[in-house]
């Protein structure tokens, strides 16, 4: 039985690993995850070391890759439908914080002179196929 790891996906950052990893091992395969306390520590070295690292045995590498393939990347609402875009009717919708009225802009300024978390935060949905911005109702 070979003991050897196989890389099967890269992540910009520890948590978006962490999840992908507990989806993974409650499909009962083994991951080890590659530099992800080196982020955690400096996450301005994430693209210059390659990323997180999620690694499986090489023998379960084809089972985790049908699982990943499984996983929406993009949003879904609160039934776990995908949310469509309204001017295209896309389904790559991606949920983003956007600092555009008044009172998300004095949060942010806030945050950075009192080195807080925000307090308020404007989310809306963007779509990656013809970039419109909308929320949802």
């Amino acid at each position: 039985m070979s003991d050897t790891f196989k890389t099967i996906a890269r992540f910009q950052y520890s948590t978006e690993a962490q999840i992908v990893k507990g989806r993974l091992e409650a499909e009962g395969i083994q991951v080890f995850m590659q530099d992800n306390f080196t982020i955690d520590t400096d996450p301005l070295v994430s693209n210059a070391i390659g990323g997180v690292k999620l690694k499986v045995l090489s023998l379960q590498a084809l089972e985790a890759q049908h699982i990943l393939a499984s996983i929406k990347k993009y949003s879904v609402d609160d039934e776990g439908n995908t949310i469509q875009c309204p001017n295209c009717n896309g389904e790559n919708i991606e949920l983003f914080s956007t600092i555009k009225d008044a009172n998300s802009f004095f949060a942010f300024i806030f945050g950075v002179l009192f080195s807080s978390l925000p307090f308020y935060t404007r989310h809306k949905y963007k779509c990656e196929n013809c970039n419109t911005e909308f929320d949802l109702k």
